[in-house]
């Protein structure tokens, strides 16, 4: 199981926290600090589509609107904290966030 994410990001640390105790084992993809291949984050936005980018973010609300106007994994490529967080792979599937659905898919618990 693969969390992509960023290391000090609060969402992030639930996540692996909660997977753990699920009886999981995250390995957490720091985006930030190792990078992430294009080819991965076109994968996540064939999947998420524009949702994959956090619109409600410092580092949005810091872009020119000719950076905000660009393409989506062009602008996470450069700045990775626009990516929402964490984005889970395992076992074929994709889940984006730590909201209650997503918790109830890797963790069991009704949503």
């Amino acid at each position: 199981m693969k969390v992509y994410g960023i290391r000090n990001c609060d969402t992030v640390k639930k996540a692996i926290t909660a997977l753990t105790a699920a009886g999981h084992a995250p390995e957490l993809v720091d985006i930030r600090a190792d990078g992430i291949e294009e080819a991965d984050l076109q994968r996540f936005f064939a999947a998420f589509g524009e949702a994959l980018v956090n619109r409600r973010s410092t580092t949005w609300r810091g872009l020119s609107e000719a950076e905000q106007a660009g393409e989506p994994v062009r602008q996470i490529l450069a700045h990775p904290t626009l990516m929402k967080r964490p984005v889970i792979e395992a076992d074929g599937r994709l889940t984006l966030g730590w909201d209650k659905a997503v918790q109830a898919q890797w963790l069991g618990i009704p949503g």
